[in-house]
């Protein structure tokens, strides 16, 4: 299966997604916040991302920048817990601005384990799709 880096700084999302993950065969490392995201991705190899938009320090957006710049390709999930419907009092929403700068697909928190598993599955499946083709990062589909 796929080799899965999670980065959140709730050790709740990380150790419920770590589980259902690695129940699902897949191999997992977690990261608590994008500058450790970033020194774990530059020491192994990742086949997918899954990664929290709203982080201390170095926030979800500019990791996914960071990450891409080195590696175009690897397939971003994004998640928040930041309302999905636009509120002036809230701010714009952040997962569909992530989508469009590059994630494949994002969750809202709280997210159903069949949910984060659909979504898993969906980004691993595109991004063989897009490797087979050899399809730029940057034509990708949002997801959901």
């Amino acid at each position: 299966m796929a080799k899965i880096l999670i980065v959140d700084d709730d050790i709740a999302v990380q150790a419920t997604s770590r589980l259902l993950l690695e129940r699902a065969g897949h191999s997992v490392v977690v990261a608590g916040d994008g500058r450790k995201a970033l020194t774990i991705f530059e020491a192994e190899n990742f086949d997918l991302l899954f990664l929290d938009i709203f982080m201390p320090g170095m926030d979800g957006l500019e990791t996914m920048r960071l990450i891409h710049q080195l590696q175009p390709l690897i397939p971003i999930i994004v998640i928040s817990g930041r309302p999905i419907e636009p509120d002036p009092a809230t701010g714009p929403d952040f997962l569909t601005m992530a989508t469009r700068l590059g994630a494949v697909s994002g969750l809202q928190k709280p997210f159903k384990p069949a949910a984060l598993l659909a979504a898993v599955t969906d980004c691993l499946d595109a991004a063989k799709r897009s490797s087979a083709s050899s399809v730029p990062a940057g034509n990708v589909a949002p997801g959901p």
